[in-house]
């Protein structure tokens, strides 16, 4: 029999409704199995693969259906962004009014202010996103964007602006695992490293604010159960909330040195035909971002591009993805490498 694990962060908050799993069972005809929710913030579909898989690989299960889910548009926004709030420290930064916008503002004017980088720097990575984000049939935002339209948009939080973050709004995606010896025929696509890490909840207690130290630590050990390295990986699905996240993420992973995850975009790297093609299928920022599903949908997505089937965002040859799922502004992150076989 199938076992269910559901990636939701705010059903009991925006919906009313914790006790979830058993809710996605019965509606999806599966009444009477296993099913248990996982929270980890934005990072709780990343979070779900992980549970299941461990259940999976361990040969406790046979199999496991994960669904990553979130619903954000019956609420009011001010009701969404405390929601998302509650990611960060309750104590020493909710309290003290900030937004999980303003926290990541003040990284990304910390980062730009460390390495010299203007705001227009960030455009590419917007640019790509909203880009792919046409041909893919589920994003939510199918429109390209030009650098003045990224430098003109309305300012949220400063220096993040509307085109520097992802939207809000509702969504689901889902994966079903096996072991990989039960597969017969077909691309076998193979999830050959996982890894989990975390860093401190608020910002100001990181010993690095402008190092995703959680990123750094579950890529090397995903790099090194998948027994590749970032020269290797063809594709990487990155967790592209806002525009800053996008470098720092390619920085810890080791696609680039400190302070210069910026360059790859610039440099046209992050292209589908580029040295490190990320968001291929519109990423966060364009496919959109409804937070529990997000790392399911990133899976869905690298899956895709090592089957071929993305069309023309279609990286040539790829063989070897990865995906990276963040909870908060990176006190979980969950990191995954697939291969195909």
């Amino acid at each position: 029999m199938c076992h269910l694990f559901v990636g939701n962060m705010m059903s009991g908050i925006l919906d009313l409704q914790n006790n979830l799993a058993p809710l996605v069972a019965d509606f999806a005809g599966l009444r009477g199995v296993d099913a248990v929710k996982v929270d980890a913030a934005c990072g709780s579909g990343g979070a779900a693969l992980r549970s299941g898989l461990m259940a999976v690989a361990s040969g406790e299960l046979e199999s496991a259906l994960v669904v990553g889910v979130e619903k954000m548009t019956d609420r009011h926004p001010h009701e969404v962004t405390a929601a998302l709030a509650t990611a960060a420290d309750a104590d020493y930064e909710v309290e003290m009014g900030v937004s999980f916008v303003g926290l990541t503002a003040l990284i990304m004017r910390r980062y730009m202010h460390e390495y010299g980088w203007k705001h227009a720097d960030f455009a590419p990575f917007a640019l790509n996103a909203h880009a792919n984000a046409v041909h893919n049939p589920f994003a939510r935002l199918h429109h390209k964007i030009t650098v003045e339209d990224f430098e003109k948009s309305a300012m949220i939080a400063t220096p993040i602006n509307l085109l520097d973050a992802s939207p809000i709004g509702d969504g689901a995606a889902a994966l079903y695992i096996v072991p990989a010896e039960s597969v017969r025929g077909g691309t076998r696509i193979l999830v050959a490293g996982s890894a989990a890490a975390t860093d401190t909840i608020a910002i100001h207690s990181r010993a690095d604010a402008l190092f995703l130290t959680a990123a750094y630590k579950s890529a090397q050990e995903a790099y090194k159960q998948a027994g590749v390295g970032p020269k290797d990986i063809d594709v990487f699905e990155l967790h592209d909330a806002f525009t800053i996240m996008s470098a720092l993420s390619l920085e810890a992973c080791g696609f680039a040195e400190r302070g210069q995850g910026i360059r790859l975009g610039l440099d046209g790297d992050i292209l589908p035909g580029g040295r490190i093609p990320v968001t291929t299928r519109g990423g966060l920022k364009a496919r959109g971002h409804p937070v529990g599903a997000t790392g399911v949908y990133q899976i869905v997505e690298v899956v895709q591009q090592l089957r071929g089937e993305c069309g023309q965002t279609q990286v040539l040859e790829a063989r070897i993805g990865m995906a990276q799922n963040i909870g908060g502004s990176g006190a979980t992150i969950v990191t995954h490498i697939l291969k195909k076989d």
